[in-house]
């Protein structure tokens, strides 16, 4: 997928068209016009006709690779001087429209025709030559339903029928809108675009000439960078010397900043608070924390949301549509109503072309999305399409994991409990002899144990070694067979052993054929794990269940404190799925499904929710690739909070729908009354667009509740 500046475009509805172009050429896979950041997307084999298309179908549009993630044009002094050049033209146009008002109204002044004619053209140029060329450069490429070929035929029908003012008052007065509408556009843009403009700019790179500046993609991996106080963390690393406290609001959305020393990790993007810092890089910048996040915002803008995709073809059909409608109310009424005149029912259809323009839905709508993407992503979430933000409001079943989601996943060793002649010490020696090979995290908490207590794990002294992914481990100790593992695990090996209520996590022990005891592994609840389920259900969550691979006694125990609505336990990853599939049986046209997980392990179950969510993932590549939601952070509220902001986006999103159709609706009714007129129509068309863009910026500055 490349990405493209879109330069020189300013109508939402040619970016439409623009898409829909390249999306019918040849060697173009997909392409797909972010009209909100002017960023086009696309995979194709051959750009070059990409190139050609574009300059076809809009010959003033420019594309400007995007050569890396987060990076926008500054305004410039060329952008200042359009600014002014265009305010002074506008200017220029409303002082002769006030002339040409002036002259229309009083016949009395005694304008000669041929004064008032010149007048007229140099004020209707003034307004609208801009708009008269790009109309014959549409009908050059045969598009009649353009905005701007429909403007030029309603102001020039309003001259024929001798509607002199309006003509010229509704060119000036769209002008001026369009003006202010892109202005409003191009401030949301740079609202948005605060929101990606965390990207460090320099990183002091250590050599053994000194420290210098270089760009953060120029370090490699295990180089040494320097950063001081108040800079930001360039790429992802380890501290090697020094400690601070690291700002990470822009990463995770906590406003807390973190305390840091030596030996551990830092995300790119975070800001040193006090001491200088030495840092290992440990990954290339493309890779790092806030190249991720940046090129997941700006890329969510390729997966439209079902209300884009409708809006899209309904714009499509609409202008059409207004158009043929008023055809039919200028020719039809006079041949069929008694004393109907030519002129009064041309007028009415003149103002139907006035308002059949969707420019208020084809731009606010996306906007509305990016901006809620935009304010999650302020809060630590990743959300990788707005079609992702529709899921997410649409939710009634959230599915957590346990461990590591609802729980903190750091486990420690509480108890060991020995039978059948075997010590504490034994049964915790077995255990961790066992475990060493294993990436687990009970597996290194149970080693942690015994290397606490002053031993050490010795590989010789293993011979074999067969390891079953969620169920527990086998091996030769000392050529004596050891197995480890959980309640299913023993039962598998036909081995007796304890099964009573157990609350916490439990790893039974078998030494050669026999029960040796088991070793009780504590895992905390998360303190924010009540708090999200609280504010998840506020938030009309129906159901809130667990799955998780642990024993019944631990889920019931955690399930009973956080007051979830069911649980499933001793699930292996792919029991996992089958219970989503059935829960997701259970729920046919209930709404939407939501699985929280670690990104890791519980990959597969991620992929097959409606709402796949990753805790914590920016780490994790699986995470990274698999959910659809990625939580910057551990803390489960992170999930409450997006469905909060996905809501609030879609109220947004309707209340812009809501104004565009019912305004139009109401102007075109009144038109074909006869009770509005082109005036009422242009500040209808220009206006609801401008209350629609300003409305999808509120969703950037919402409160979350």
């Amino acid at each position: 997928m490349q990405k493209y500046r879109v330069n020189n475009l300013d109508c939402a509805v040619c970016a439409q068209k623009l898409e829909d172009a390249l999306n019918n050429t040849q060697g173009v896979r997909a392409a797909s016009i972010d009209f909100g950041t002017l960023t086009l997307h696309l995979d194709a084999d051959d750009t070059d006709a990409a190139r050609r298309v574009v300059k076809e179908v809009e010959p003033g549009v420019e594309l400007e690779p995007l050569s890396r993630p987060g990076r926008r044009e500054a305004a410039g002094a060329g952008e200042a001087f359009r600014l002014k050049s265009e305010i002074a033209k506008i200017a220029a146009a409303a002082v002769l429209f006030v002339l040409v008002l002036v002259c229309d109204y009083y016949e009395g002044l005694g304008v000669p025709s041929a004064a008032f004619a010149a007048l007229l053209a140099a004020a209707y140029l003034a307004a609208g030559g801009r708009v008269l060329a790009a109309a014959g450069r549409t009908v050059a490429r045969r598009d009649f339903f353009d905005e701007n070929v429909l403007m030029a035929i309603a102001t020039i029908g309003a001259i024929a029928i001798g509607a002199f003012s309006e003509a010229v008052g509704v060119m000036a007065f769209y002008r001026a809108g369009e003006f202010l509408q892109n202005l409003a556009v191009s401030r949301s843009r740079r609202s948005i675009a605060s929101l990606l403009g965390q990207r460090p700019e320099f990183a002091n790179l250590k050599t053994p000439e000194g420290v210098s500046r270089v760009a953060p993609e120029s370090v490699s991996v295990n180089d040494v960078i320097v950063v001081k106080p108040g800079e930001k963390i360039p790429l992802d690393g380890s501290i090697l010397e020094g400690d601070s406290q690291v700002d990470t609001s822009v990463l995770t959305g906590e406003s807390v900043p973190r305390r840091v020393e030596d030996g551990d990790l830092v995300m790119a993007g975070g800001i040193n608070m006090y001491g200088t810092i030495l840092v290992e890089v440990t990954k290339p910048f493309a890779e790092s924390s806030i190249a991720k996040m940046v090129e997941l915002v700006e890329n969510a803008a390729a997966r439209k949301s079902t209300t884009e995709n409708f809006i899209t073809v309904f714009a499509r059909y609409y202008t059409p549509a207004v158009v043929l409608a008023a055809m039919g109310v200028a020719f039809i009424p006079p041949l069929f109503i008694t004393g109907a005149s030519l002129e009064q029912w041309v007028y009415r259809a003149l103002v139907l072309l006035v308002i059949s323009c969707p420019c208020a839905l084809v731009i606010s709508i996306p906007l509305g999305y990016f901006g809620g993407i935009g304010r999650a992503s302020r809060h630590g979430i990743l959300v990788k399409g707005s079609n992702f933000i529709d899921a997410l409001a649409g939710l009634r079943t959230v599915i957590f994991d346990k461990t590591g989601t609802l729980t903190e996943g750091v486990f420690e060793v509480e108890q060991v409990v020995h039978q059948n002649g075997y010590s504490p010490e034994q049964v915790l020696e077995f255990a961790a002899m066992a475990e060493q090979y294993s990436n687990h995290p009970i597996a290194r908490a149970i080693v942690a144990a015994y290397e606490n207590k002053g031993h050490r794990v010795d590989p010789e002294r293993i011979n074999a070694h067969a390891e079953t992914s969620g169920s527990g481990v086998r091996v030769e100790f000392d050529g004596t067979a050891v197995i480890v593992g959980n309640d299913r695990y023993m039962h598998s090996h036909e081995i007796p052993h304890d099964q009573g209520m157990i609350e916490g996590t439990v790893a039974h022990v078998a030494v050669a054929g026999k029960y040796a005891g088991y070793i009780l592994i504590g895992d905390r609840i998360r303190e924010a794990a009540g708090p999200a389920i609280a504010s998840l259900r506020a938030n009309g969550i129906d159901r809130i269940l667990m799955l998780t691979g642990d024993n019944q006694c631990a889920a019931d125990y955690i399930a009973d404190r956080l007051e979830l609505d069911g649980h499933f336990a001793d699930l292996l990853p792919e029991d996992k799925v089958a219970a989503l599939e059935r829960i997701q049986a259970e729920n046919a046209g209930l709404g939407r499904i939501a699985f929280v997980g670690d990104g890791i392990n519980d990959a597969p179950v991620i992929a097959r929710a409606d709402v796949g969510v990753a805790m914590g993932g920016l780490g994790s590549d699986v995470a990274i690739e698999t959910a659809d939601v990625v939580l910057m952070t551990d803390s489960p509220a992170r999930m409450a909070e997006a469905v909060t902001i996905a809501r609030q986006t879609r109220v947004i999103v309707w209340q812009n729908i809501f104004i565009a159709l019912s305004v139009k609706g109401a102007v075109i009714a009144l038109g074909v009354a006869g009770m509005a007129t082109m005036w009422a129509a242009v500040f209808a068309d220009v206006g609801t667009a401008l209350i629609a863009v300003v409305n999808s910026t509120r969703i950037l500055g919402k409160k979350i509740h």
